[in-house]
């Protein structure tokens, strides 16, 4: 009844109602209003005007693939098109709206292009060319994705399959399988390596996690308390610390002759932490499950196992994805960590740019674009979720 009657309300009515309808409102109104308008003319102002964006179109190539043989790039560029093109296809795949690219979208994907033709003036008309084609690329796959939705409605379970083949073939195109040339894995630098540490982290870390949690539930005592302790644990200890003794550590345990690059080192230590976390988030989605559903389905003639993974455990994970997806957000920005522990992320390779004589003092332009970056990455992750939640 009120929220009908708060969106019949003006424009004007819903400014005196809810920001001035006291004398302290009014104050904090105003003073927010003049401290937005403060703020707002310098940072425009400094974008406009006094921001020296040239180093971010310079160092374009080192912010996406960082140290990457330069003659190998076309793995890059082949699997940029393919993520795109994948991701376009599962929008339009997941997509509730009929109507895919209504004015608004179409106004974005607009500004992306003219942003897409703008960087090719500094950095190079071919690199641009090619980045509108894969945003060409991404539109199309949307559309096939919409159409196969209309044609078969229920391919979109196959999604996930889709994805993890493709991951898997993409690590194999980058490292050099198909016997092309190798890459080792330390080698990886910039976005690419933050990229590939979340993924393998989050696929890892996911059902690890979901093992700690039904252990913690489990009528055996050994089982129980082990979860228990190891959850507990790293819960305990800062991740940057495990990324330590994951690169220090690790290597004095191991033979001497078993040598484990530092990029799975640093994956094990995030896949470690993270999984504690995910276990108590899927904990509680456990417990929300009505104890009268396992009691009915056991009734139906099904033994634990099958009333777990057909019954208990979906309900279980529907209900925690707004937090499992908080935590794979988490996780994503963590990687940030990976330069303190001498991998070059994203972040690291920021510092690497700006520790170049060419380039001091442009601390803004560069971490306002990586800011962007990971924002880009995180709210793409929070929408996906939204979408999952709605199906």
């Amino acid at each position: 009844m009120s929220s009908s009657v708060s969106n019949s309300l003006s424009p004007i009515k819903w400014i005196t109602k809810n920001l001035f309808n006291t004398w302290f409102n009014s104050i904090l109104t105003l003073v927010s209003l003049v401290f937005i308008i403060w703020f707002s003319n310098g940072f425009v102002t400094w974008v406009l005007l006094q921001a020296e964006w040239g180093v971010i179109g310079a160092n374009l190539r080192l912010f996406f693939v960082g140290q990457y043989p330069v003659n190998l790039l076309w793995r890059a560029w082949i699997s940029l098109a393919i993520i795109l093109s994948l991701i376009g296809f599962s929008w339009g795949n997941l997509s509730q709206s009929s109507n895919l690219f209504n004015p608004v979208k179409l106004t974005f994907l607009g500004f992306i292009s003219l942003v897409i033709a703008l960087l090719g003036i500094p950095i190079s008309l071919v690199s641009s060319a090619k980045l509108l084609g894969i945003l060409g690329l991404f539109i199309i796959f949307a559309l096939v994705g919409q159409k196969i939705k209309q044609n078969f409605p229920n391919f979109s379970n196959w999604l996930s399959l889709i994805w993890g083949l493709t991951f898997f073939f993409l690590l194999g195109l980058l490292q050099g399988a198909f016997f092309l040339r190798p890459v080792r894995l330390d080698d990886f630098s910039g976005l690419i390596l933050t990229i590939f540490v979340a993924i393998v982290s989050i696929f890892l870390s996911f059902p690890f996690g979901v093992l700690l949690a039904l252990g913690r539930q489990s009528a055996l005592p050994m089982i129980r308390w082990l979860s228990i302790a190891y959850i507990e644990l790293i819960r305990g200890l800062p991740l940057i610390g495990i990324l330590f003794m994951a690169q220090v550590m690790l290597p004095l345990i191991l033979p001497e002759d078993m040598r484990i690059q530092r990029v799975i080192r640093a994956i094990a230590g995030f896949t470690l932490f993270s999984a504690a976390y995910l276990a108590e988030n899927v904990r509680g989605g456990l417990q929300s499950i009505p104890k009268g559903q396992t009691e009915a389905a056991k009734a139906l003639g099904l033994n634990s196992f099958f009333v777990l993974i057909l019954v208990v455990l979906p309900q279980a994970l529907r209900v925690v994805i707004p937090t499992i997806v908080g935590q794979f957000i988490s996780l994503f920005k963590d990687t940030s960590l990976l330069a303190i522990v001498g991998l070059v992320d994203l972040l690291g390779m920021s510092q690497s740019i700006l520790a170049n004589p060419k380039f001091i003092g442009r601390y803004g332009e560069v971490y306002i674009f990586v800011a962007a970056i990971y924002w880009l990455f995180c709210y793409s992750m929070s929408l996906l979720s939204r979408q999952l939640e709605n199906k």
